[in-house]
This record gives C-alpha cells, structure tokens and sequence, in this order.
C-alpha cells in the first residue's frame, strides 16, 4: 500500500489546468490543492489556519476579493461553487511548497513535489520563451534597418539612373523661317 501511495502520479496536464494567474502570480486555489492532496477543502484551511504564520499575505497565500471570485466562476460556467459561502484561499508556488511541512501525508508529500517540479518547468518555458522572443525582436530591428538601407540603395539607384539614361540634349538646329541679321 504504501508503494502504491509513493508511486502517485497525477497527469501533469491536469495539475496545469489547476494553475491560474491571478495579481500578477501563478495561483493554484484551495479546493483545487484539497482534490489533489484527496482531503476536503475545509481540512486543508484548518490546517493552514493552525499554522497561519509559514502563509504571509499576499506572497505565499491570499483569499480572492468578491470580483475576482466572480469573475473565475465566469470562467467556469458555474452559477454555485459547490456550496462555498465565501471566497476561495489561494496559494501561490511558496505557499504550495510551505503545504508540505504542515501536510503529513504520502500522497500530499508526493503530488506537492509534483507540483514543484510543473512551476519550474513552467518557469523555464517562460524563461526560454523570453528569450525567444528577445531574439526575434533583434531579428527584426535588423530587418527593418536592412529595409531603411535598400530603401536608400534603390532611391540612390533611381537617381542615378535618371541620370545615366537621361537623353542628352543636343543643341537643335533651328528649321524654318530665319530673319536676316541686320
């Protein structure tokens, strides 16, 4: 039994579509942390209560305000939320890492490693897509200075075939009625 407890995995997709970004953080809600850990919700906030000083607001934990609280259930399609009279807890990477020293068991031990290990691989993509992205933008400063340069190339070009080409023009002989000089 306790192999099987130790072998926990849960798919990682799940444990992202638990991850929401709110006030600026990546969040995973209290109801959401008790369904992975397999306890209830209000037994996770007691023990969290019990041990309210490893939480500081708002960096490692924080309550949704009533809108923000609307607002995902919106998100959700949800008209109740399963009965909850008042706004969820939220936990931030730190507070998750910090539910493991208040939270005893095999399965709450494993799945919060779990969830450790998808905030750095998380952290990461964002940190490899930063890069990316500052790549791109030098990519393309080149390319609109390369354009300014062949912009000023063609229009130098243009010129000088204006000139090149041009038909010279000869002094014409003058045809027709001639007065006579006096």
């Amino acid at each position: 039994m306790e192999e099987q407890q130790a072998g926990v995995t849960i798919p990682d997709e799940l444990v992202i579509s638990k991850i929401y970004f709110i006030r600026g953080q990546k969040v995973m809600l209290d109801k959401d942390l008790a369904e992975l850990y397999e306890v209830e919700t209000r037994y996770l906030n007691k023990a969290v209560n019990r041990n309210i000083k490893r939480f500081p607001v708002p960096d490692f934990m924080f309550q949704l305000s009533d809108g923000e609280f609307k607002n995902l259930m919106f998100q959700f399609g949800t008209s109740s939320w399963g009965g909850t009279r008042k706004a969820p807890f939220v936990f931030s990477e730190m507070g998750v890492a910090m539910l493991s020293g208040i939270l005893n068991s095999d399965r709450a031990i494993n799945v919060n490693i779990q969830i450790m290990r998808i905030f750095t691989r998380m952290r990461q993509v964002l940190m490899e897509n930063t890069e990316l992205r500052l790549d791109i933008e030098k990519i393309k400063q080149k390319l609109n200075s390369h354009d300014k340069n062949m912009e000023i190339v063609f229009h130098y070009l243009d010129e000088l075939s204006k000139k090149v080409f041009a038909p010279v023009q000869k002094p014409r002989k003058r045809i027709g009625y001639k007065p006579d000089e006096v």
